[in-house]
């Protein structure tokens, strides 16, 4: 879906969806890592830093780690960090507090938002030569979907840690990951035309229900 970040989702790009919640959340900082000549010249509030992002990180194919590690570097940011990716503008604010909540505990390296998945996936298995290998339990391919363990998976919503950890550790990769629970409809990552669509009912909707 081409230039989805500053296509106007209910009434505004949609990056702007994620630096309003960051800034109504309590956020210090808030910084934008872009290759985007219209974000970049955008007049934004005075705790936004815009950093033009070098091509050789822009991309579908770039991970995100990379992409973090030059925005902290070149921001000098500390302290306790929140990813936001622009892609999720159904987020609230209690989902970013729920996270930092868990994370100020200091059990957890990385805290990440999650949604339900479909347990289906654990009767699942990769086939090497002609075996089957299943990627969980082997008993899971063989028992009733209903019967198979709950699962969940990261949404790609937020994401909370320590700036310093992260670039000492070079990615989010770690045995400590703590995670905060989103439902599936807050949950929508736009990646597609249809997803847009979705999300912009889902704000109308929200508006719509707040009105007195």
């Amino acid at each position: 879906m081409p230039n989805k970040n500053t296509l106007h989702l209910s009434g505004k790009p949609l990056y702007r969806h994620a630096v309003d919640l960051a800034l109504e959340a309590g956020a210090q900082q808030v910084i934008i890592s872009t290759d985007i000549p219209e974000v970049m010249s955008a007049v934004l509030p005075q705790r936004v830093q815009v950093i033009n992002r070098p091509l050789d990180l822009c991309g579908d194919n770039v991970p995100m780690a990379p992409v973090l590690i030059h925005a902290l570097e070149d921001s000098k940011c500390k302290g306790v960090l929140v990813l936001l990716q622009a892609t999720s503008p159904l987020r609230q604010v209690t989902d970013i507090n729920n996270s930092l909540n868990l994370f100020a505990t200091g059990q957890y390296d990385l805290v990440i938002s999650v949604t339900d998945a479909d347990r289906g996936v654990l009767k699942w298995g990769q086939v090497n030569g002609d075996r089957f290998i299943p990627i969980s339990r082997a008993e899971f391919c063989f028992a009733n979907r209903q019967n198979l363990p709950s699962l969940v998976k990261p949404n790609g919503a937020i994401y909370v840690m320590d700036a310093h950890w992260f670039l000492t550790n070079g990615d989010f990769v770690s045995d400590h990951i703590g995670a905060t629970y989103m439902s599936k409809q807050r949950s929508v990552d736009i990646d597609t035309l249809e997803d847009f669509k979705l999300c912009e009912a889902e704000l109308i909707f929200l508006k719509q229900t707040k009105m007195p």
